[in-house]
Order: C-alpha cells, then sequence, then structure tokens
C-alpha cells in the first residue's frame, strides 16, 4: 500500500499504525527500529506503509532523534561523541545524521562532567583506587586514553584543593 492511500484501506496498516503509537508514546523511537518492531508483527508491507506514513506527517523523524538522544546523553549520563555515535548507528540512524548531531560535542568538556559525576563516589578512596576507577568508568564512557588519564589527575588535584 502506498502511503499517500486513505489507512482506512487496510485493517492491517490501521492495526500496524495503531501499534506504532503505541509504541512512540513510550520513548522516542528511530525509523529503523520502529520498522522492524512492526514487521515481526504486521509483515514488512504494513510496517514500511506506516513508516512512510509518520515520516510525511512529521511524527518519525531520525534527525530529532539523533539530536534529542545526544543530548539526553550528554546531559544524563555523559559520553563520548564517537560513543554516542555508535549507539545511535545500533538504533538504525544513517552516518551523516549522528555526525551531524555530535558535531557539536566537546568531548574535553563532556569527559570533564562525566569525570565530576564519577569522582563523588569515589570520595575518601587513595590515589591508586581513585586513579583506577574514574580510569574504568571514563573508558567505559567512550573517552580517549589520554583525556582520561589527564583528567584523572585534574580531578584528583581540584578534590585535594576543595577538602579542608
Amino acid at each position: 500500500m502506498n502511503p499517500e492511500e486513505p489507512i482506512h484501506g487496510d485493517t492491517r496498516n490501521r492495526e500496524a499504525l495503531k501499534a506504532a503509537w503505541r509504541l512512540l508514546s513510550l520513548r522516542p523511537r528511530t525509523s529503523s527500529e520502529l520498522e522492524r518492531r512492526l514487521a515481526t508483527r504486521f509483515g514488512s508491507q504494513a510496517a514500511s506503509w506506516v513508516i512512510g506514513h509518520l515520516r510525511e506527517t512529521g511524527y518519525l523523524d531520525d534527525r530529532s532523534f539523533a539530536s534529542l538522544w545526544t543530548r539526553s546523553r550528554v546531559e544524563a549520563h555523559p559520553r563520548s561523541a564517537s560513543l554516542i555515535r555508535r549507539e545511535l548507528a545500533q538504533k538504525g540512524v544513517e552516518r551523516e545524521l549522528a555526525e551531524e548531531a555530535t558535531s557539536g560535542l566537546d568531548d574535553e568538556e563532556t569527559a570533564y562532567a562525566a569525570a565530576l559525576q564519577g569522582a563523588r563516589h569515589l570520595k575518601g578512596e587513595p590515589f591508586p583506587v581513585f586513579r583506577r576507577k574514574l580510569w574504568g568508568y571514563l573508558m567505559r564512557r567512550g573517552f580517549s586514553h589520554s583525556l582520561a588519564r589527564r583528567l584523572v589527575h585534574r580531578v584528583w588535584i581540584e578534590r585535594r584543593h576543595d577538602q579542608p
């Protein structure tokens, strides 16, 4: 069925569209994620029709999703631009859109925010333990070895100066 054709023409399309609305009401999704979920239940033809319809009406937009995902990751769970791009790729976002969404990120700034977040849980730890745990924390968030090493030392020194 063509996206320009009315919904009421096919019960399968109508049911697939209802399912899509339910899925989108839970959280934003990429076209690829939604199409995979719908295709397993309603077949690829109905899934394609729904994706086309939602894109055409502006309710499904991978560019907006990538931007929203990037902002959410940086604010709530700071991680590197490269790790965010990998997450977006796993969700089916095109490489160009992922690059565009992460182009304004400053890994140094984001890593510093992550380091401060991680260091909160390491109060009172001796430097070797602090270094090992914070370095691992930053590495799991996709930051480079050199950046993680630099920030571990920076945060350690800042914390020592802040203590009475």
